[in-house]
């Protein structure tokens, strides 16, 4: 069983844990977290991107000019793609980038980015987060003492509005729930930080 130490606010290790090797220890499958990075970022899309093609767009049902005799091309509307104020070749229209993917694909890719956060030393667990009121430079002073100056997610056992608000200005930091974790946002992070109720949470749900 892989082992880490829960540390507290100040960086100072308290206690040690055991995490469970069905969720936190198994061999990373690089191939199922990059489907599910690529699933997750084409559901982010809205696909709402649309351009008038030259059947859509308004003007041109006059032929500019004849068909002979002026020296110059052959043109049948002035709303051909050549044309200034034309339509668009191939133009973009609402689409649907949803992919679907199966449970066990799922689990398994956040079994396997959780366990490569361990394996990486990326994942830091702490006793408790509390920041007694809205205080953005308490969260900023913790990831400091914590060695987290870049990308983190902080990871909580439930909704803690004034964590959650102090740590939205401090930039590259998002907070989750175990209920809201996702593979991108873990692999995304620098570090990974887990509350210590969290862990058992999220044993639980993947176990």
């Amino acid at each position: 069983m892989p082992t880490v130490a829960v540390l507290n606010m100040a960086g100072k290790e308290v206690e040690k844990i055991e995490l469970a090797e069905g969720v936190f220890g198994i061999e990373p499958n690089v191939s199922v977290m990059n489907d599910m990075v690529k699933a997750y970022l084409a559901n982010q899309r809205q696909g709402t991107q649309s351009a008038l093609t030259r059947s859509e767009v308004s003007g041109g049902g006059r032929k500019p000019w004849r068909q002979k005799g002026t020296g110059r091309a052959r043109q049948g509307s002035t709303r051909a793609p050549q044309w200034t104020h034309g339509g668009i070749v191939f133009a973009p229209k609402p689409r649907d980038y949803t992919v679907t993917l199966n449970k066990k694909v799922k689990r398994l890719a956040m079994k396997s980015a959780l366990s490569s956060k361990v394996q990486d030393n990326e994942m830091i667990v702490v006793d408790s987060i509390a920041t007694e009121g809205y205080k953005t430079k308490k969260i900023a002073e913790m990831l400091k003492a914590l060695g987290s100056e870049k990308k983190a997610l902080i990871v909580l056992s439930e909704v803690d509005a004034q964590v959650i608000a102090s740590a939205a200005n401090i930039p590259g930091v998002k907070t989750a729930q175990v209920n809201t974790l996702n593979v991108y946002d873990i692999l995304n992070a620098d570090k990974f930080i887990v509350v210590k109720d969290a862990v058992s949470k999220i044993e639980e749900v993947y176990a």
